[in-house]
Formats: C-alpha cells, sequence, structure tokens
C-alpha cells in the first residue's frame, strides 16, 4: 500500500465520457482515521464535466471521519453475503477488510465513472500492477471501428516502457511501445509519474499484455501487467 507522510493513501479517479481524459480528483488516507480532500486536478475536471459528490460539496475543505465514508464502503460487497469469503480470496485477504477491499478492487461500479487507485511511488519495490493502457484509440489510429486490424498486440507479449519527458502535456509521461518500437499508448496518468521517476533511477520494471479485448472500441481494450522490482 502506498504510503506518504505516514499515512496510507489511495487517489480516486474520474474518468470523462467525453475527453476520455482520466483525472486524480481526490486522495483518500487512512491514519488512525479516514480523511478525503479533493486533488488540484478537480478542477479541470469540473471543466470536463465531473460534479464534486454530493457529500463532500466545498473543494478546499478535508473531510474526516472515524469509519470509511458511507458513499465509500457501500461500494463495496455486503460482508454478510454469502460468497463474501470467495471475494476476500480474489482479493487476497484473510479478513474483511474495507479500506483493503477498496484498495484492492478500485471499488468500480457500473454506474459512473470513479474508480480507487493505488498510486505507485519512487521507493515501491516488488509491486505488481494490472491496468488498462491509457490512448489506443489515438495511437492505433482504428477510431474504434478497426480494432481487429489495428490491435496486433496478444497476451503474454512483452511490451516496453520510454520516458517522454518533453511531452507537453505530462512531463512525467511513460509510452508504451511494442517490439518494433511502434507507440501502443501510455502508462495511466496516476502512475506516470512514480513510473517515470523509477525508471529514471533505471529500476527494472518489465510490463507485458495480459489481455486483448478488440470488441471494447479502443475503450479500454489492452490490460498490461507490469512488475517492479
Amino acid at each position: 500500500m502506498s504510503v506518504k507522510d505516514g499515512k496510507n493513501y489511495l487517489y480516486l479517479i474520474w474518468k470523462s465520457e467525453q475527453s476520455r481524459k482520466q483525472y486524480i480528483v481526490a486522495q483518500l488516507t487512512k491514519n488512525g482515521q479516514y480523511e478525503f480532500c479533493y486533488c488540484d486536478e478537480v478542477h479541470d475536471a469540473i471543466k470536463d464535466g465531473f460534479s464534486p459528490l454530493l457529500c463532500f460539496p466545498e473543494l478546499d475543505k478535508v473531510y474526516k471521519d472515524n469509519k470509511l465514508f458511507p458513499i465509500f464502503s457501500s461500494r463495496l460487497p455486503d460482508r454478510k453475503r454469502k460468497d463474501i469469503k470467495t471475494i476476500l480470496d480474489k482479493y487476497g485477504l484473510e479478513e474483511y477488510d474495507d479500506y483493503m477491499l477498496l484498495k484492492r478492487s478500485g471499488a468500480r461500479l457500473p454506474i459512473d465513472q470513479l474508480e480507487f487507485i493505488d498510486p505507485i511511488l519512487s521507493e515501491n519495490k516488488n509491486l505488481t500492477r494490472i491496468f488498462f493502457l491509457a490512448g489506443t484509440r489515438h495511437y492505433l489510429e482504428c477510431e474504434g471501428e478497426k480494432c481487429q486490424d489495428a490491435v496486433k498486440v496478444t497476451r503474454g507479449d512483452e511490451v516496453y516502457l520510454k520516458r517522454e519527458p518533453d511531452n507537453l502535456y505530462d512531463k512525467n509521461a511513460v509510452q508504451v511501445v511494442d517490439v518494433s518500437g511502434r507507440v501502443l499508448g501510455y502508462i495511466p496518468r496516476y502512475y506516470s509519474e512514480g513510473v517515470s521517476c523509477l525508471l529514471s533511477k533505471n529500476r527494472h520494471i518489465t510490463c507485458h499484455v495480459y489481455h486483448v479485448d478488440k470488441n471494447k472500441n479502443c475503450n479500454e481494450c489492452i490490460k498490461l501487467i507490469m512488475k517492479i522490482e
């Protein structure tokens, strides 16, 4: 779990349906109590269609509670479900821990574009992350209509990471390229700062195609698995 200033924390990510851009809109920390606050990117997200959560209306306030906020705990499976043991096993948990379940599941629902992400820090070691490649629609130029022809990679293929410090939109941008050097897309922005820093330190990072779905119209069609040693 990521720790900053002695606190465990997660990012709350929101994806715009219009621009497909992902914003780090907020941060949830745990250190004896839970704290929720919006991040700087929330202002850009609002311009792109995001609405502050009803129970957290003030952008500059730090909200605190001794228990996980109901708006987030309601996104998790009920601990009284008959199959709860199977669910916990899926996420490698021996007992019900709402924060760990939030971290490992992401608590993503089909009714909105919110998801919790455990960020990557420069001091992280022996991490594995599974995530969707960003920007495939643009770089494969399929426009969601020629996916069968445009997506050439398949499960198990190794892909490679390349820092792009001159990127105008994100100085921490990290390209993902195939064996031929073709750009497939980018590491998601919520991971890019940590990954870019690790690459600059020559940390050993391997990345492979975990899953490909050519029926997603370039919306989360290539999933990667990345291992940091």
